[in-house]
């Protein structure tokens, strides 16, 4: 549904307005404590929410602007420069959405926002009541949820074996011995986006080989969330992509929607599911699921709530990012992360809240120190916090193959709705085939291709990022991340697409990543997405000055060329002569040769 509406979020009267200065104003609703931006230049007006579009922190004065243009955020300092409403920090990312400043008779003003209306309005269901068994939802491990809707079983983002982001992430909790059982016997199937810790081929790859034909849904986001399907061998025969903000009808009493997320519209969703009229909101590793703008008062809400799910600042060194640096600003991150969610929760005032899609670890014993320093919010404090502010709302921290029976939990909050596993169940994985997924990635290093250093050219070319002033140098390296005798150590400049031998005289910003060989060679061979580096902990960087490159970044985390890059093209255009002279080996860190031939 299109239908718009406005809303008036502020009103000033005549002295008011008449008392704004040229610049930065900051107001603030006398009704609902909401606050604003107005910025006045030559008499112009321009106004905005005073909240930032990444995670809703509240913006104050930059004391580093000298124009008077520009504020930061108190949560991340992103920057904003609301002349433009450009955000400048990250700079070419965001713009901020503008309200509509409308002057009244008497020389006041009022600030509007315009509303659309809320799909799941559409075609509205009154609850009915549920009978105790009717409606069950099951914690199988991380973001995977079994969903029992009358005769319908509905699974949420099914990873249960392997690891996620190269050899990053693996599994916290032990999945329920039948998971997989559980999963080929789904009726249909939920995917939220493409991270591998929510679209899990190794687990689709098993699902195939039972069920190639099971329905799964996903949102129709510009980067398709099955992209790399044909890739992967995986056979899947029923995969829907469904538009937002329309109810899909399964049956007579189930129905579902599938919303975007407004910081990552490329790749996030969230969904809503109704059955019989009783609504189940998950909104997955939304930042701003649907803009902000979300149901209340739902029987069941679930949402991602650890933190942790990035490099930064874990993998970074030089300039500030020292050990004592990293530690406070991941605790304050993790307090910051904590009250936004818990925030969100009150707002919305589901009956039933469960924080999930946190539970990975990084096991591999040679990211010992990410494991150590990156610290994650627990689903217990979490839920403290909640009921501390909001009493009247249920938390449920799950354990796999807990159970809810939603009847139960809505006929009196006394009645013990939810089924623990049996007494002795294992929680926590002890043991996760590392040899097995790892010597599968390295298996790139020998390569044909990475015998000819002309793959370097071909391989940037093929993702066509250019014309931005950055200069990387990308070095090969060991477990320990130390350059490797004979590995490929190269500089690219983006604003020319050359591969210089020396950084270049202009003054440019600078970073230098280095990537562990096996991942890095595994990621370019394939023309996999740069997640599985930069989120999967799989590389370290330094970088000056010490400002993030979101075009860069975003193009290499998410918008990289559907079809991968042509290798048998490439081996057909290498000279003969390069074939002969190029190094055929590459020293490993004890001197030993990984052979490429």
């Amino acid at each position: 549904m299109t239908a718009q509406s406005s809303k008036t979020v502020l009103s000033l009267d005549s002295e008011a307005v008449f008392s704004l200065k040229d610049g930065i104003n900051f107001k603030k609703s006398p009704d609902d404590g909401k606050c604003y931006i107005i910025y006045k230049e030559n008499g112009e007006l321009k106004a905005c929410k005073n909240q930032c579009k990444h995670q809703g922190g509240l913006f104050i004065k930059d004391i580093e602007d000298l124009d008077g243009r520009t504020v930061r955020c108190t949560k991340h300092y992103w920057k904003l420069n609301v002349s433009t409403m450009q955000y400048v920090n990250p700079p070419d990312s965001f713009t901020q959405d503008e309200l509509d400043v409308v002057k009244t008779d008497d020389g006041g003003l009022q600030l509007e926002e315009v509303i659309a209306w809320d799909p799941w309005s559409v075609d509205p269901q009154e609850p009915q009541e549920l009978q105790e068994g009717e409606v069950t939802v099951t914690y199988l491990t991380h973001a995977c949820m079994e969903l029992q809707l009358g005769g319908k079983k509905m699974i949420f983002d099914p990873w249960l074996t392997g690891p996620a982001f190269a050899r990053g992430w693996w599994l916290l909790h032990e999945p329920p011995a039948d998971s997989m059982e559980r999963l080929c016997m789904a009726d249909l199937i939920y995917i939220s986006h493409m991270h591998s810790d929510h679209l899990s081929y190794p687990t689709l790859k098993s699902l195939s080989a039972t069920r190639p034909d099971v329905p799964i849904y996903v949102g129709d986001t510009s980067r398709p969330v099955f992209w790399m399907l044909e890739k992967s061998q995986v056979q899947l025969t029923n995969i829907n992509v469904v538009p937002f903000g329309i109810w899909q009808n399964i049956d007579e009493h189930l129905r579902f929607m599938i919303l975007k997320d407004e910081v990552h519209p490329e790749m996030d969703t969230c969904i809503i599911v109704e059955y019989k009229g009783h609504m189940i909101l998950n909104t997955v590793d939304c930042t701003r699921p649907n803009y902000g703008r979300l149901p209340h008062n739902v029987d069941l809400m679930m949402s991602d709530f650890a933190g942790g799910a990035s490099g930064f600042p874990m993998t970074f060194s030089g300039g500030k990012y020292t050990e004592s640096w990293k530690a406070d600003f991941i605790k304050n991150e993790r307090k910051k992360l904590m009250n936004y969610k818990a925030q969100l929760v009150k707002s919305l005032q589901p009956k039933i809240y469960c924080p999930f899609a946190g539970y990975f670890v990084e096991a591999h014993p040679s990211d010992r120190y990410i494991k150590e320093t990156n610290t994650k919010n627990k689903a217990e404090e979490l839920n403290a916090l909640i009921k501390k502010s909001a009493p009247g709302i249920t938390t449920w921290t799950p354990k796999p193959g807990a159970v809810l029976d939603l009847a139960l939990a809505l006929m009196s909050p006394s009645r013990k709705a939810i089924t623990d596993p049996p007494s002795g169940t294992n929680i926590y994985k002890d043991s996760w085939d590392f040899d097995l997924y790892v010597d599968e990635l390295n298996r790139a290093i020998t390569a044909e291709i990475f015998k000819h250093k002309s793959w370097i050219q071909f391989y940037y070319n093929w993702a066509g990022f250019k014309n931005y002033d950055l200069v990387v140098r990308v070095i090969e390296t060991d477990e320990d991340f130390i350059p490797i005798d004979n590995g490929y150590n190269y500089l690219v400049d983006f604003m020319d697409l050359s591969f210089p031998t020396q950084r270049p005289t202009r003054e440019h910003p600078y970073e230098e990543i280095k990537n562990r060989i096996g991942v890095m060679r595994h990621v370019v061979k394939n023309g996999l997405l740069w997640d599985d580096l930069y989120i999967g902990f799989q590389n370290r960087l330094s970088r000056e000055p010490d400002v993030y490159h979101h075009r860069f970044w975003n193009h290499f985390q998410t918008e990289l060329p559907v079809a991968g890059p042509d290798w048998d093209l490439f081996l057909q255009q290498v000279p003969s002569y390069q074939r002969s002279a190029e190094p055929q080996g590459i020293q490993t860190k004890s001197g030993s040769a990984c052979t490429l031939s």
